[in-house]
């Protein structure tokens, strides 16, 4: 696994044989979410827009969205609203504003209630109007007199070009009529001309902002909500639970091949031997407080063992253990005597080492102990020529496998060989006939296996 590229597969089996233990964390994370939320109160935020009539650039835009949050804006909104223990350093956080489209500033409002909310967008909507207002009135007097002479100066003019149409010759002369018009010209072009000064003065064009009514009132929490806490919560410890399994399997350093398994043990590799994997599942019966809680959180069995291969029929199964029984003949001089030595907790190998007894018909006698691997001690030899160490693959680390070697040396035992025990997937069901053809092929198999019982 550690030097395996993580796949779908990989999460798959995570959850496939996991699900027990992530359903429970998951639950753990959404009530961690819960209590998250109930330290941070709900809070609900509205808006209100500001409507800034005129041609602005885009930097006078932001220039008065800061102007909206400005501490000034905020203490003369805070003492407006005069609410108990909430002053303006309070309410700061609790206020933003940003440039839209269109000349408009909308501002922001937040607070633990929809009313609240509503009520600190709009009073600070109307004192930032009043505020701009104030600085456009008083930002340059002798600029803001100028036009205002002029336009005295225009109703001047304009008087008195009333007065002399009136003191022109009342009579339909040639004369009188072209001074009238032509007065009337002038008083036509001056008005146009203070029409367009008024619409050129920013002053008139900047200074009328317009709050564009009142702020909707919120009907919802503003993010993060309480659902949205508890969905976090749920999240995070799943996706910390998936990578920690992760992780875990990545840096793991249990002996998955046979060679290397052989090698830890200081000895030779006699075969791999196939468990069926229809019968009961492998569980440790382990007992006491801490193993009850592994099986009730489905972490009694390995996760990150390969789902079994399909089995080649029960003649190949014995078959393979009678391989195994064939080369122990082989190697050990008669009288043929072992102790077959299991890890303590690996149900695959201790039901593979009784097959392997069962199979060798006592040539040669096969005495099977299990051993813990925590602190392994081998019974002491007695009529035995040597022990073989049975266990399967994945579950046990090269210090572990060397402990058990050495236990297995304390008691006079040499390790003569290992056999790793695999899982396999029995074939679904066939004809009637099928099996006395499998039966027929064991007994044509079976070949010198003799032997007294064990």
């Amino acid at each position: 696994m550690s030097d395996d590229t993580i796949r779908l597969v990989t999460i798959g089996r995570i959850l496939r044989r996991r699900r027990r233990l992530l359903t429970i964390l998951v639950v753990v994370g959404a009530l961690v979410g819960y209590g998250t939320s109930l330290v941070f109160p709900p809070r609900y935020t509205t808006s209100a827009s500001v409507l800034l009539p005129g041609a602005w650039e885009e930097r006078e835009l932001l220039t008065q969205a800061e102007i909206a949050t400005s501490s000034v804006v905020v203490d003369r909104a805070a003492a407006a609203l005069g609410w108990p223990g909430v002053g303006g350093s309070d309410l700061r956080d609790q206020v933003s504003a940003k440039a839209a489209d269109g000349n408009i500033i909308k501002i922001s409002g937040t607070a633990d209630s929809p009313e609240r909310a509503q009520q600190l967008s709009d009073q600070v909507a109307q004192e930032f109007v009043a505020f701009a207002a104030r600085l456009a009135g008083s930002a340059d007097p002798e600029a803001a007199s100028g036009p205002e002479a002029l336009r005295k100066a225009v109703e001047r003019t304009n008087r008195r070009i009333t007065d002399l149409a009136e003191a022109a010759d009342p009579g339909q002369t040639v004369e009188s009529v072209q001074a009238r018009t032509e007065l009337e010209k002038l008083r036509t072009t001056l008005q146009e001309a203070m029409k367009k000064l008024d619409e050129a003065d920013p002053a008139t064009n900047k200074a009328a902002m317009v709050v564009m009514g009142p702020a909707a009132r919120p009907t919802g929490e503003a993010a993060p909500t309480r659902v949205q806490f508890i969905a976090a919560g749920a999240l995070l410890f799943f996706l910390a639970a998936v990578v920690g399994h992760l992780a875990a399997a990545r840096v793991s350093r249990r002996l998955r091949t046979a060679p290397e398994i052989a090698a830890a043990l200081g000895s030779v590799h006699l075969g791999t031997v196939d468990v069926p994997a229809e019968q009961p599942a492998h569980r440790p019966q382990g007992r006491g407080p801490r193993a009850r809680i592994r099986r009730l959180l489905g972490v009694d069995t390995r996760w990150d063992v390969p789902t079994p291969q399909p089995s080649g029929g029960e003649a190949g199964r014995q078959l393979r253990y009678r391989r195994v029984c064939a080369r122990l003949r082989e190697q050990l001089p008669a009288p043929r005597r072992l102790l077959v030595v299991v890890p303590d907790g690996d149900e695959v190998a201790r039901r593979a080492a009784g097959q392997l007894v069962a199979e060798a018909e006592g040539d040669p006698l096969l005495r099977m102990v299990e051993v813990s691997v925590a602190r392994p001690l081998v019974p002491d030899r007695d009529i035995e020529s040597g022990a073989l160490v049975v266990l399967s693959a994945g579950g046990w680390t090269a210090e572990e496998l060397a402990g058990v070697a050495e236990a297995c040396a304390d008691a006079g035992h040499e390790v003569v060989g290992t056999v790793v025990a695999g899982l396999v997937r029995g074939r679904p069901a066939r004809s009637a006939g099928r099996p006395a053809d499998e039966a027929t092929v064991a007994l044509a198999l079976r070949g010198h296996a003799t032997g007294g019982s064990v």
